[in-house]
């Protein structure tokens, strides 16, 4: 079952990672994408960490289905965060 869209936590600097909710039947299920593919995902440029929300908030569908598709995925074992990374993301 595909998760609905929750609420966005922000850019953790030392995580170098944009952490963001998603809701699983009503219960928040924690999720970060990290900065290379938050890079990844806009064609490979490196944004600034100022521009992490805007980086999010453009391709925010996008993340949102791949954080769904992992949290489907019954090869993963599921933990308490659903983590992007760029070999999550395809190469533009």
């Amino acid at each position: 079952m595909p998760l609905k869209r929750g609420r966005i936590l922000g850019y953790d600097s030392e995580l170098m990672a944009f952490g963001f909710t998603m809701l699983n039947e009503g219960e928040a299920v924690e999720c970060q994408i990290s900065a290379a593919a938050l890079d990844q995902l806009s064609g490979g440029s490196r944004g600034a960490h100022a521009d992490r929300e805007g980086q999010f908030l453009q391709h925010r569908v996008a993340i949102e289905q791949i954080a769904s598709a992992i949290f489907d995925d019954v090869a993963t074992v599921r933990g308490p965060v659903v983590r992007i990374f760029a070999k999550h993301v395809a190469r533009k």
